[in-house]
């Protein structure tokens, strides 16, 4: 760079104004909004089966309400915990059949919550339509835990990831992420037990160690679960390298490591565990059996090579049989539930019959063997459907005033005066434009481009990227410019501004609309730079980062002082990402934060006042087998804010999804759903498990079905 180039450089950065939004410092509050990959379309409900019985659509019972996502249930046994949470003690003897008794995870109202639900099981003889449990008006449903912090005796609201319940007695055991590890890369989840009668809650998994999957044995002495144990996640986003630890259900202690590698345990008998994992003699995810000794520990593959088996479920000293979800080759790439007969080895298939090209998940048994329990999405077959949102309010929990939602698109970024949205329809299918009530939808420009930003000056201008995602240096990919209100009026409203289409992306312009910084792969390296917002590099291109490493997700601060990027500069080429800021003349470079050794941190913004950044990564690690979840390309990344001086770091977000892209508002959007005024013509669009799709070599293996 010349003399006369850092000259002109530094007139242009001069003039960048200081001031925050007025609305944002005038009261209000904040508001935070991500995307999540495939989440608005997941729409799942738990459905039951016969073990007994041919299963066919007119035998398969819905059981959940439709509202919102229902999964991971339970089937428990009569107790006096759940009768006495009932407002009328006698409906646990409806009629002439028992009621249907179902604990389960639901993200209604905006949270992960878990809820108990009771109601008749309705006409048994109908052969006109699927049995639904749906309309019944002996529905008694009641949440089984607060939002209240029972742990360290306050009543602070909690919002948390709560998954596997089950039922040991008078306490409820289940998975929650509301205790922050204190550890960055390192998962949240911990097993819980509370007491149903008086909210009492305690923690039965070590302080700095994370469990996942926890399973009860039949007398409830005992519960398995899967970790990592002392030596914590080391970044795997497929089947995980866990082990299985049993321990005491009253408290916790007597733990021990009963098998290396495996997950999603379950028991058959108080000795006698099922589990999954990746079998190292022919690659294909398999359930093995451990029989539990007082001198040793005895492991047993049970299902056969040829077809991915896993997620196994028991029922109490039933040695006939387990549930399996499984993947079969060949056939379709559809998650589906099997019983696997202990006896025979032979697999009989269920869901394939009743829902062919639905998925799937996670079976559970009833206490005496007679259903199967699982959940799927079925779209508009199942019924009662939650409205298609272009926002969900998420619950959050915050000293300070933050409404918090997810977009069903990425890349979202707000106008100036927060007053529209724009977001690229999901994976790639253009750029919409819509106002924050979910008012005035339309696309704007129609082709695979990421990342929108809307200019501070120019009304109505956003800027994209318009090619592949994740792509080497030399791919195609450009920043361009959308004038949204043209684009209504059908004019010429799309200009090019970078030319040379090697992977120019992620464009953020400065605060006063002279520059815009960018990521470019030009050099044969992923580095920054600046160029001329009106009329792209043409009209000057100057490099901010040099270096070879990837430099990328860069934003310009709202006060002109900073940019924020994402970089692997420290290990280039390893996948690790830290967050680092820079002034826009080049100095000042240091590092923000970074989530361990080999960890993530992603897509930087700033809040309105510049004070604070809003980002995805896996600090908190893992929250779930990602197995028991549908196809997420990274099963880990919540939202965080942090302040400038690298303090104050919040996590904003509890689940096991992709959790990414955020944008902070420039103003307030009052907390509740905002509405699509149009069906959902993609509902239940999500991909089982990409990697499930990988089948070792098969040599002259037949399997028995």
């Amino acid at each position: 760079m010349n003399i006369a180039q850092i000259i002109f450089l530094a007139l242009l950065l001069l003039p960048l104004h200081t001031s925050a939004e007025e609305e944002h410092t005038g009261g209000g509050g904040d508001t935070i909004v991500f995307a999540t990959l495939g989440r608005p379309h997941y729409e799942f409900d738990i459905f039951s089966l016969s073990t007994t019985h041919p299963p066919s659509i007119s035998t398969e019972l819905r059981i959940t309400d439709g509202e919102s996502v229902n999964f991971n249930g339970y089937f428990p046994s009569p107790s006096p915990a759940l009768i006495s949470l009932l407002p009328d003690q006698t409906l646990i003897q409806l009629e002439n059949s028992p009621p249907v008794q179902l604990i389960y995870v639901t993200e209604r109202n905006g949270t992960s919550s878990i809820y108990y639900d009771l109601l008749s099981p309705g006409d048994s003889d109908s052969k006109t339509k699927r049995r639904s449990l749906l309309e019944t008006p002996s529905r008694i449903q009641i949440p089984l835990l607060s939002n209240s912090d029972h742990v360290s005796g306050t009543t602070t609201a909690v919002n948390s990831f709560k998954d596997k319940p089950s039922l040991s007695g008078e306490f409820l055991v289940y998975v929650s992420t509301h205790e922050n590890s204190n550890k960055a890369r390192t998962s949240w989840t911990a097993v819980y037990s509370t007491e149903l009668r008086t909210g009492s809650t305690r923690r039965l998994t070590p302080s700095g160690i994370a469990d996942f999957s926890p399973a009860v044995s039949p007398s409830g002495n005992w519960t398995a679960v899967a970790s990592y144990g002392e030596r914590g996640w080391s970044g795997e986003v497929e089947e995980l390298s866990t082990d299985i630890y049993v321990f005491s259900t009253r408290d916790g202690t007597q733990r021990v490591k009963v098998v290396e590698h495996g997950g999603w345990p379950c028991w058959a008998d108080e000795s006698t565990l099922y589990f999954h994992r990746r079998s190292d003699e022919d690659g294909w995810i398999s359930v093995f059996r451990a029989i539990l000794t007082t001198e040793s520990v005895k492991i047993q593959r049970v299902t056969p090579p040829g077809v991915h088996a896993f997620t196994p479920a028991t029922s109490p000293n039933n040695h006939e049989f387990i549930a399996v979800a499984t993947r079969r080759p060949g056939t379709d790439d559809y998650r589906h539930v099997e019983l696997f007969d202990l006896k025979k080895n032979e697999f009989t298939e269920l869901t394939r019959l009743v829902a062919l090209e639905s998925h799937h998940y996670n079976p559970f048994l009833s206490p005496d063997s007679s259903r199967v329990g699982y959940h799927s999405c079925r779209g508009e077959a199942n019924g009662k459907r939650s409205p298609l949102l272009l926002l969900e309010n998420i619950q959050t929990t915050t000293p300070d005033l933050l409404s918090l939602f997810r977009i069903d698109g990425s890349f979202p970024s707000f106008s100036p005066k927060g007053d529209r949205i724009a977001y690229v329809e999901m994976p790639g299918r253009g750029v919409y434009v819509a106002n924050p009530d979910g008012s005035g939808r339309r696309k704007v420009f129609d082709g695979k481009t990421f990342a929108t930003v809307w200019d501070p000056v120019r009304e109505g201008r956003v800027y994209t990227s318009l090619g592949p995602t994740f792509a080497t240096e030399r791919t195609e990919v450009d920043i361009i410019s959308i004038d949204v209100d043209a684009a209504e009026e059908k004019s010429c409203f799309v200009r090019r501004l970078t030319t040379n289409g090697q992977n120019n992306a992620f464009p953020w312009p400065s605060p006063d609309g002279k520059l815009i910084v960018f990521r470019s792969g030009r050099s044969g390296h992923k580095n920054l730079y600046l160029m001329d917002a009106e009329r792209g590099e043409s009209g000057g291109l100057w490099r901010l980062t040099e270096g070879a490493w990837t430099d990328t997700m860069c934003s310009w601060s709202p006060d002109g002082e900073w940019i924020a990027f994402a970089s692997d500069r420290e290990s280039s080429g390893s996948g690790s990402f830290e967050l680092f800021l820079i002034h826009p003349d080049g100095t000042g470079l240091r590092k923000l934060i970074q989530s361990g050794t080999g960890g993530r941190t992603n897509h930087p913004i700033f809040s309105p006042d510049s004070k604070s950044i809003v980002f995805t990564s896996d600090y908190a690690g893992l929250s779930a087998e990602p197995i028991s979840n549908p196809h997420h390309f990274q099963p880990y990344g919540d939202i965080f804010t942090v302040k400038l001086d690298g303090s104050g770091l919040r996590r904003l977000t509890h689940n096991a999804y992709e959790d990414g892209t955020p944008a902070w508002a420039p103003r307030f959007i009052r907390p509740g759903d905002v509405v699509l005024g149009r069906k959902n013509d993609s509902s239940c669009s999500f991909d089982d498990c990409h990697w499930l799709n990988k089948n070792p070599t098969l040599k002259d293996q037949r399997i028995s079905c």
